[in-house]
């Protein structure tokens, strides 16, 4: 059996950096939309906290990229397929 491409990473094993790091790209990404009322970039962060604590979205290693990012539950549900 071939290892597994992407793990899955809990978000409180990070360090305080490494989390704030992916949490910034993720609020900041090409596509992200929080609608139509102006949302600050604390008040995106803070609400990307509480999607990881509640599972909503995870912290995922890419074993053959070396990095990570944080998906939605979707896009995790669809790396398990791969």
């Amino acid at each position: 059996m071939p290892p597994m491409r992407y793990v899955e990473v809990p978000y409180d094993q990070l360090s305080p950096e490494a989390l704030r790091g992916l949490v910034e790209e993720f609020v900041t990404r090409d596509g992200t939309d929080y609608g139509e009322v102006e949302t600050s970039l604390d008040d995106k962060k803070a609400a990307v906290l509480r999607q990881l604590a509640k599972r909503e979205v995870s912290v995922v290693f890419d074993a053959e990229a070396q990095s990570a990012t944080i998906v939605t539950k979707e896009q995790l549900d669809a790396l398990d397929g791969e």
